[in-house]
């Protein structure tokens, strides 16, 4: 099987797009702990997605709708 091939039948990678900021970013824009922020998270209330780094990284849209909320 030749390369171009192989790659034509894999489905192509896809990355989320969208505005993401650190934990600790997420925090002060909140005004919430760093635990809290995890908290958040942990419970859904936050999104989040991993960097091909493997860090954590909270969507905006998630941090503007738990602004909203207040």
């Amino acid at each position: 099987m030749d390369v171009q091939t192989l790659a034509d039948s894999e489905p192509e990678f896809q990355p989320q797009v969208g505005r993401s900021v650190s934990i600790e970013q997420a925090a002060q824009l909140l005004t919430l702990s760093r635990r809290t922020v995890y908290y958040r998270i942990r419970d859904g209330r936050l999104r989040t997605i991993r960097t091909l780094g493997g860090s954590q990284r909270v969507l905006m849209d998630s941090v503007e709708e738990m602004r909203g909320a207040h």
